[in-house]
Parts: structure tokens; C-alpha cells; sequence
């Protein structure tokens, strides 16, 4: 799994921090997504998909094969 995030079209709303916080954080300033890892453990997929799922300015995106 390989993430990618659009930070210029984020509204900081915090849920992907929330749900997965070993993946994804927020500036300190504005509140758009810092991405952790663009690879994230297995261990840490699950929550990388219901993060991507619940945000409401769909920004993040994956990618199963690279």
C-alpha cells in the first residue's frame, strides 16, 4: 500500500489524525494533513482505509499496488 494525500484541498478537519495516528498528523498552523509514512505497516492499513473513507474532503488516496 502506497498513500498520497492532496494537502491543497484539505479543510484540517482532523479525522485521519484521529483515526490513524501513526500514519497521518496536522500542521500545527492550518490543521492540513501531515502525511507519516507513505508506506504504512500492515498493521496500520486498516485504520488507513477508514481514514481515507471518512474525510469529508477526500484527500487521501491509495494505492493497493505501489
Amino acid at each position: 500500500m502506497r498513500v498520497e494525500v492532496h494537502t491543497d484541498f484539505c479543510i484540517g478537519s482532523g479525522v485521519c489524525a484521529l483515526v490513524a495516528p501513526d500514519v497521518f498528523d496536522q500542521r500545527d498552523d492550518d490543521g492540513v494533513v501531515v502525511l507519516l509514512t507513505e508506506r504504512p505497516a500492515a498493521q496500520h492499513q486498516e485504520s488507513v482505509h477508514d481514514a481515507a473513507t471518512r474525510c469529508p474532503a477526500a484527500v487521501i488516496e491509495i494505492h493497493e499496488a505501489g
